[in-house]
């Protein structure tokens, strides 16, 4: 009986130690809790979360909250209830993010509660509010336009003045006989 006690209490640890190590190494973690999804939902959630790069890994309660603790995320660690899922990745966070309220739109029983995004807890709200911003590749692509706007404009102004001082030029030229 004490060897069952001591392997299950390794189990355990092993799990907590999994969970800790999965929330401290990547870059966000995301909590959901779910009731009465099939196992077809539950295997399309986790390929689709897969093509994005992200891993979900189901918890007890109890022992995502030991885990929870351990690293000081008690803000994440209070919105735990009801049957809970990870769902950690090093992918684009707002990607992950409207993947996961893409699905809890479609099936009522699933909640996305909370998430850690580089060590910082965001509340349910704010994930969603995430999950309306655009991807991190089209913010770039604007970013970028913002930057280049001023040069692209600048360039266009100085060609305008040689085109106009080269068109100014022609017109001497041909008011005094040449061609």
């Amino acid at each position: 009986m004490e060897k069952v006690e001591k392997v299950g209490h390794l189990l355990r640890r092993n799990l907590i130690e999994n969970i800790k190590g999965s929330v401290e190494e990547r870059s966000n973690a995301f909590l959901i809790s779910y009731s009465s999804l099939s196992g077809s939902q539950m295997n399309d959630l986790r390929k689709d979360l897969k093509r994005l790069g992200a891993q979900m890994f189901v918890s007890r309660t109890r022992l995502a909250r030991l885990a929870l603790k351990e690293i000081e995320q008690e803000e994440f660690s209070s919105v735990l209830s009801g049957q809970t899922a990870f769902v950690w990745s090093n992918a684009d966070a707002v990607t992950v993010s409207k993947l996961l309220v893409d699905f809890t739109k479609k099936n009522d029983n699933v909640s996305v509660r909370g998430a850690v995004l580089d060590g910082a807890f965001l509340p349910d709200q704010d994930i969603k509010r995430l999950a309306d911003l655009p991807s991190r590749e089209v913010l770039l692509s604007q970013l970028l336009s913002a930057i280049l706007s001023p040069i692209t404009t600048l360039a266009g102004h100085l060609n305008a003045k040689s085109r106009d001082l080269l068109s100014i030029l022609k017109q001497l030229s041909e008011k005094k006989g040449g061609s």
